[in-house]
């Protein structure tokens, strides 16, 4: 098991749980505590193939952050 894959499980288990039970209960401490979990799959990922990795991560990180905003900005606009 390489560095990057026990880090990378770690972050993943870490995420999870600060993306499940987080201190400030708004979506913007959602959103960037699944960055955490993000970074995780990432590390992964690059214990097993650089390209893949990078692409996925980049894909994944750009449909999950417009996702959250739309979120963001139908809960502000029903406030």
């Amino acid at each position: 098991m390489t560095p990057e894959f026990v880090l990378g499980l770690f972050l993943i288990l870490v995420g999870t749980i600060a993306v499940a039970f987080p201190r400030e209960k708004t979506y913007l401490a959602r959103l960037i505590n699944l960055e955490i979990p993000g970074w995780g799959v990432l590390l992964v990922m690059l214990s097993y193939n650089e390209a893949l990795a990078l692409l996925t991560f980049g894909g994944v990180t750009t449909l999950t952050v417009y996702l959250f905003a739309r979120v963001l900005q139908k809960k502000e606009g029903a406030l």
